[in-house]
């Protein structure tokens, strides 16, 4: 990027930013998510830093938050409420560190430049900044932090949440702050009497907290249950260090994090940042990162702030499930069933801790929806261990180069046609003898849904075909250990290791054997349906459409591509290789157990650390509930385990009941 480039992004991304922040701090809106706006403000940090002359007073950098609303009564704070610049890796930290000591070696000539300094770490609570003043002892005024010097009058809102109290444990005048919060519990019971009046569900808990504290009616206030920790005193009580100030607020009757901690080191702050950042999920409210404060209030003065940040604070954030880059360009892969999806070949980004590079767009008619070009900034979103999709395209931040797309007429790897099938959104490769259809077909059939074959990954298929040896997956038990031999990376140990692991596949269970087929519209519980009422691998494959259509969960889709699937004289063959091949397809019956999950669903999120995904799906099943993909209305359950992805959200936006592990277990037994 030169320096005409940058000057534009830069006039860009201030652009978006202040609209989003006006948004969001006044009209309580809210288009994008936090963690995506956090990105494009981190961005435009790291481009100010390298072009400095770009710096401007209304630069969004620059400043705290949004003008007060008029309704409101306009209120000066004491001393200015300053922001707190982030960081998202510990590399940030170390500098963070190394500036302060810089920074003070020239400050305090003499000093020692190698002094160690200790932290005191709080979690960052995911709500609204607030002010309060006490005058005597009793609460006087209550802001909102508004643009860091005026906020709004609030006093009678705030009033009505207990966490506050209306007079401190001392008659003195002081001004305090803190973070007002709505728990998980509260939220959810909010969004589910919403739903019942069939009224639009609120998106998260800060936003209802945002739009509770700046209500005029203080009894609508008070029905949510807000609650509130204080943080930090800007009156000097000689107090020596932040965590003085903590003791302090106690002894005086506010509420504070009882999770503080002392560092000493940053060592020991990245302790405290990843024991939290595993807790998260499972702490009655949310908090998006760390807040490490430089302990000695001696060294705070002497580091003063620079614009609106003080130099003596960091907000080390946790990884984000969403984020901004740019789309360099858009190729097609081909799937198991030869249908084309489009990715984003990505500008890389760090996403939930991760280097990601790539993004599904899923269709055309998706692409379409979207407006997604080349050279697009975009938000992407991370949902578990899935690829990220792309969410939402930031059509302000165009410049004219952006290129659309269209799906090809021939596809990429055979150059066979490529057909939409009626219906349908997908595109597909009407060649049979696609490479990569096979290919995704084959990786499909030896993965731990299907064979479960150890050791044979996608790279090893892709060879096993490039060399000519394999063209379906029946041909996989014909290998010998002369055959892999000769292949790169293969030692005789490994080609031992695989030949046995192709044996012992052999014999399979008739669920997954339906799953290695790769029939579509199949899926795992689908299987499990199939083989608990065929019970015998023949008898599926004569059935009718008529009797597949009487099971509950089989639908008509589902049915007929069942039936043209066993029809077609390829996969006739292809069932007879493997037969010849010596693979025993183990009949199926469903355990004697109390069916004490009939009718219950579940949704699985995040790791589980009793056992695996593949075994707690084996126990539901088992005990008579269904194992479902995706969150909806209908989901009875969502099991969350630990670093859970956004099925965790939509559960919890939609009111559905969510258990942790321990109760899940109770839950089978």
């Amino acid at each position: 990027m030169n320096k005409i480039e940058a000057k534009q992004r830069i006039g860009k991304l201030r652009e978006e930013i202040n609209h989003h922040r006006y948004l969001y701090h006044v009209l309580d809106k809210q288009e994008i998510s936090d963690a995506a706006l956090d990105s494009l403000k981190h961005e435009l940090a790291e481009l100010e830093r390298q072009y400095p002359e770009f710096i401007t007073l209304d630069s969004p950098t620059q400043r705290v938050g949004g003008d007060p609303l008029k309704k409101f009564v306009k209120v000066r704070h004491p001393q200015p409420m300053l922001s707190i610049e982030d960081v998202f890796d510990f590399s940030e930290l170390e500098d963070w560190e190394d500036y302060m000591k810089d920074y003070l070696s020239k400050q305090l000539p003499g000093s020692d430049p190698g002094r160690r300094f200790e932290y005191f770490c709080e979690r960052k609570i995911d709500g609204v900044d607030i002010v309060l003043t006490y005058k005597k002892g009793i609460l006087t005024n209550g802001a909102t932090r508004g643009n860091g010097l005026i906020g709004e009058d609030v006093t009678q809102n705030v009033k009505t949440i207990e966490a506050i109290p209306l007079r401190c444990e001392k008659p003195i005048d002081i001004v305090v702050r803190g973070e007002i919060f709505m728990a998980k519990k509260d939220f959810q019971k909010l969004n589910r009497e919403r739903k019942k009046k069939e009224l639009p569900l609120y998106a998260n808990p800060r936003n209802v907290t945002a739009g509770s504290v700046r209500q005029l009616d203080p009894q609508v206030t008070a029905s949510r249950y807000l609650d509130c920790y204080i943080f930090e005193i800007n009156t000097d009580l000689g107090q020596k260090t932040h965590g003085e100030v903590h003791q302090t607020l106690k002894q005086l009757g506010f509420k504070t994090d009882p999770q503080t901690r002392a560092c000493s080191d940053l060592k020991q702050v990245q302790g405290y940042y990843s024991n939290w950042q595993e807790k998260r999920k499972g702490i009655h409210f949310d908090y998006d990162g760390i807040v490490v404060v430089l302990n000695d209030i001696a060294l705070q003065k002497t580091l003063s702030s620079v614009g609106k940040s003080p130099r003596w604070m960091r907000a080390y954030k946790f990884p984000a499930e969403q984020t901004t880059t740019v789309i360099e360009d858009i190729v097609v892969q081909i799937g198991r069933t030869g249908v084309l999806t489009p990715v984003a070949e990505l500008k890389p980004v760090q996403l939930m801790g991760t280097t990601v590079s790539r993004a599904t767009l899923h269709n055309q008619d998706e692409i379409d929806r979207l407006d997604a070009r080349v050279n697009d900034t975009i938000i992407i979103e991370k949902a578990g261990d899935v690829i990220p999709a792309v969410i939402k395209v930031l059509k302000n931040l165009r410049t004219g180069k952006e290129k659309r797309f269209q799906m090809p007429l021939t596809c990429p790897i055979c150059s066979g046609p490529v057909k939409r099938k009626k219906g349908e959104v997908a595109y597909y490769c009407l060649n049979r003898n696609c490479f990569a259809t096979q290919q995704r077909k084959i990786s499909y059939f030896v993965s731990k849904k299907g064979f479960d074959m150890e050791g044979l990954g996608v790279k090893i298929v892709k060879q096993l075909m490039d060399q000519g040896l394999i063209k379906d997956g029946a041909d996989i038990f014909t290998l010998t250990r002369g055959d892999l031999g000769p292949l790169e990376r293969f030692a005789e140990k490994s080609a031992d290791n695989l030949i046995k692991a192709i044996e012992k596949s052999k014999e399979i269970e008739l669920p997954h054997f339906i799953q290695a087929l790769g029939i579509r519209h199949i899926g795992e519980q689908t299987a499990v349906d199939l083989a608990g009422h065929f019970t015998r691998f023949e008898k599926l494959a004569r059935a009718k459409e008529q009797e597949l259509m009487a099971l509950p969960e089989i639908g008509p889709i589902a049915s007929q591509s069942i039936v043209d699937w066993f029809k077609d004289k390829k996969n006739q063959k292809f069932l007879e290789k493997i037969k010849k091949s010596g693979v025993r397809i183990k009949d199926y019956r469903l355990p004697e157990t109390k069916q004490i999950l009939k009718g219950k669903s579940f949704i699985l999120t995040g790791v589980l650390k009793s056992m695996s995904r593949e075994k707690a799906h084996k126990k539901i099943q088992v005990l008579g509930g269904k194992v479902l993909n995706a969150v909806s209305p209908k989901t009875s359950f969502v099991v969350c385990g630990e670093n859970p992805g956004s099925k965790y959200d939509k559960a919890k936006d939609l009111g559905i009941e969510i258990i942790n592990e321990r109760e899940f277990l109770n839950m089978l037994k």
